[in-house]
């Protein structure tokens, strides 16, 4: 059996320095990373949420007149197969080449697959190859998303100081609910304001145009303010003297990275990452993605009420989850996804089904805000717990690949749904699925170490090396 890595430069005492230091005694440079982590993930979340809303006008446009709710569930599903490969390629390249290079690479990526989708000509002009080009860039745009996230979520968990890395990773996961608040806000005044025709023939191509000149705001921004952090530098200097290699084993790098996370040292810690990460996207499935459907085929909403109650459900979820990370410090990791798994498994069935009961915008609004706060307000702590369960010499590739691998059986629920449903009924599938999700976060977070408040004192590397290697944590 290999031996977990040996301390690095990097580690030596963080513990005693890191309760005393807080944001403002960042250098400039960490500061502007963890700004970078908050604001990139809001622009990452807009690039992944666009087509749900902002193109589903226009689907006509792209994919002809007879394009159907499949066409657009292919353009959601093809940014999905793109998202694990990009998690472990550049994951990867982060632990090697570092991770603000590496961020840098993917939002000029993504940038560029998101002013190519604008370009795109129309059905009329190129027929299927129009419909065909989106599929494809939304691919490779998933791609480069994907090595976003896993490069600059770890460097900013890298530079954050130990009491405050839960409260940074839930302003930076909080950004996803942001990012739908505020695609459902766009789109809908656009549609207004530019009449529905307007909208499918060009004014869904003005939301593309955004997202992209975001991401080459950001990309100027990491270039300009933002580098690598003191652990990783000094992992780098350990491993190039050769004491520690791609996995974590004396003697230099004996097998690539992700065979190392998946299979090899790392196999447990990931396995519960990977395993944590599936519970909370079976919750993400059944209570943001599939409950659109149900308030417009059950509730009786039209689009425009359910873009409102979904934008106000995510406003409420965003502020929750921006405080969840700073509560998993106080509570310690294990006991955060303990409590907060049981409440998705008891409340969250309850809750849906007392949502789809009601009839008046305003109660179905304040369900889906309660619903979305005692299920998927977990994620608030992922950034922090998910960087805490890898050492350096790996964090990205082991963060990217099981954030993203794992939500590939909960997204393809669209496929397996509907039988259990001609089975079971409507409602009880959906309910059993968010069931599901919070008894495996309950399960995972039980089997991974405890990280209490204090074990969390020391820098990122420290509690990762102390997890790792079987201690106490």
């Amino acid at each position: 059996m290999p031996h977990p890595p040996k301390p690095s430069p990097a580690t030596t005492g963080t513990r005693a320095s890191g309760r005393d230091t807080t944001y403002e005694d960042l250098p400039p440079e960490g500061r502007a990373a963890l700004r970078g982590g908050v604001v990139g993930n809001y622009v990452d979340q807009l690039h992944i949420f666009l087509p749900l809303v902002a193109l589903a006008p226009a689907l006509g446009t792209l994919a002809g007149p007879h394009a159907t709710a499949g066409t657009g569930a292919l353009v959601v599903l093809a940014m999905l197969l793109g998202r694990p490969v990009g998690g472990m390629i550049f994951g990867a390249i982060a632990d090697r080449w570092g991770r603000t290079r590496t961020t840098r690479l993917a939002i000029a990526g993504t940038a560029a697959c998101s002013f190519g989708i604008a370009a795109v000509p129309s059905h009329e002009v190129i027929g299927p190859l129009a419909i065909t080009l989106v599929l494809l860039l939304r691919f490779v745009g998933g791609v480069f998303i994907a090595g976003e996230y896993s490069a600059a979520i770890p460097l900013a968990m890298e530079w954050s100081r130990p009491r405050r890395r839960g409260l940074f990773s839930g302003l930076i996961m909080s950004m996803a609910p942001w990012a739908q608040a505020t695609i459902a806000f766009v789109t809908g005044v656009l549609l207004v304001v530019l009449g529905q025709d307007a909208y499918a023939a060009w004014g869904w191509r003005m939301s593309f145009v955004a997202g992209g000149l975001a991401s080459v705001a950001m990309l100027i921004y990491y270039r300009r303010n933002v580098t690598d952090a003191p652990v990783f530098r000094a992992a780098q200097r350990v491993e190039g003297e050769g004491s520690a290699g791609a996995g974590g084993q004396g003697g230099g790098v004996a097998r690539p990275r992700l065979v190392e996370v998946m299979f090899g040292w790392y196999r447990s810690a990931f396995w519960t990452m990977f395993g944590l990460m599936t519970g909370l996207w079976f919750l993400t499935q059944m209570t943001v993605i599939a409950l659109p459907g149900w308030l417009r085929e059950q509730v009786g909403l039209d689009a425009t009420q359910v873009s409102w109650a979904m934008g106000i459900a995510a406003v409420g979820q965003a502020i929750v989850m921006s405080l969840t990370g700073h509560l998993s410090t106080l509570t310690g990791r294990r006991r955060f996804y303990l409590l907060w798994g049981t409440l998705a498994a008891f409340a969250g069935p309850a809750v849906f089904w007392w949502t789809i009961g009601q009839r008046d915008l305003a109660l179905v609004a304040v369900g889906a805000v309660v619903l979305q706060a005692v299920t998927v307000t977990a994620y608030g702590p992922i950034g922090a717990y998910l960087s805490e369960r890898l050492t350096t010499a790996v964090r990205s590739t082991g963060y990217g690949t099981a954030y993203s691998l794992s939500i590939v059986v909960p997204a393809l629920f669209p496929f397996y749904l509907p039988p259990l449903q001609e089975i079971f009924g409507d409602l009880a599938p959906v309910l059993a699925m968010i069931v599901l999700g919070g008894v495996i976060v309950v399960i995972c977070a039980a089997i991974g170490p405890a990280l209490r408040p204090e074990d969390l004192e020391g820098d990122v590397e420290e509690v990762a090396r102390r997890a790792t290697a079987g201690q106490p944590a």
